[in-house]
């Protein structure tokens, strides 16, 4: 079928690629998603875009609705609650243990990326801030050196990066400043500000987060 021709690509990046779309807001909640049109964009057949449709039902992105299509879904406002309340407990947990654990490569990964964020928010790069943000929460949940704790962010943050991918973007210079301070008591060792300081900058992206959503509270 002429519709299915085109480069063969790993449905892991088709995947990836619409993921980061919907994340990034260019497919809106609640906007159709056809297999013809995803394709054309990435330059991929229908297969693999068919293959990454399911993935993406399947982590929550999409919706499936028989007999009219695929859509982006509309993440109701109580299961981002549920989202950043998990957040809230998981990650300071994860800092404690990072700073005791981390090691001098992981330290230097988590620089990187706050170089990587900064040049970002300062060149006005802000579609590129969601995903630096989650990767450097990624970063600490793996230096935690638990495995259970770490599998449980990379689950969580791309869902938690699609709900603040607004407010992370209005508060990027705050948010990027909050990482400088983690990062300065992860490379410290000290576990007791590590957790503070991070349960602290989840507050502030929670409540930028709440005030987006009701700006009259």
């Amino acid at each position: 079928m002429a519709g299915d021709k085109g480069p063969r690509r790993a449905p892991q990046e088709a995947v990836r690629a619409v993921r980061e779309d919907i994340i990034r807001g260019v497919f809106a909640p609640g906007e159709r998603l056809t297999e013809d049109a995803l394709a054309a964009r990435y330059g991929v057949s229908r297969v693999p875009v068919r293959e990454a449709l399911r993935v993406l039902e399947a982590e929550g992105f999409v919706e499936a609705k028989p007999y009219v299509g695929v859509f982006v879904k509309e993440l109701s406002e109580a299961e981002a609650e549920d989202l950043l309340e998990l957040r809230s407990v998981i990650e300071p947990m994860c800092a404690a243990r990072a700073a005791r654990n981390r090691t001098p490569e992981q330290l230097g990964r988590l620089k990187e990326l706050v170089n990587l964020g900064w040049d970002a928010v300062r060149e006005g790069r802000l579609e590129e801030v969601p995903r630096l943000n989650s990767r450097f929460h990624e970063v600490i949940a793996e230096a935690s050196g638990s495995e259970v704790l770490g599998q449980m962010i990379r689950q969580l943050s791309q869902k938690i990066a699609w709900v603040y991918a607004v407010g992370l973007t209005l508060r990027a210079e705050d948010s990027w400043r909050e990482h400088e301070e983690i990062l300065a008591a992860l490379s410290a060792g000290d576990a007791d500000r590590a957790s503070g300081l991070l349960g602290q900058h989840i507050l502030r992206a929670t409540t930028a987060y709440r005030r987006r959503l009701r700006p009259e509270a």
